[in-house]
């Protein structure tokens, strides 16, 4: 299954920081179909990433009701991305 949307690219100041994307209503409708088939606990949803030329392996996190995708620094420093800019994610559901 290949999902794509858009979002913009958030940071979260958490015990282990990091940047996400949040998944638009509609695609997660679509992944929770799918997750009891894919998940490997806690509700992370494996997947590869794509954000322009860069690919990455992550896991979908379980976030109020939906999903939010790591968006890590090798992806952010090969596409010079930030936070605030906008995004066109692919993901490949694993």
């Amino acid at each position: 299954m290949i999902i794509e949307f858009s979002g913009k690219i958030w940071y979260w100041r958490g015990p282990a920081p990091h940047h996400f994307v949040t998944v638009p209503p509609k695609q997660c409708a679509d992944l929770k179909s799918v997750s009891r088939f894919v998940t490997y606990g806690w509700g992370m949803i494996p997947v590869t990433a794509g954000i322009g030329q860069t690919r990455w392996k992550t896991s979908l996190f379980p976030k109020d009701g939906g999903y939010i995708v790591p968006i890590n620094l090798m992806a952010r420093r090969a596409e010079a991305l930030e936070e605030g800019d906008t995004v066109a994610i692919q993901l490949e559901i694993r």
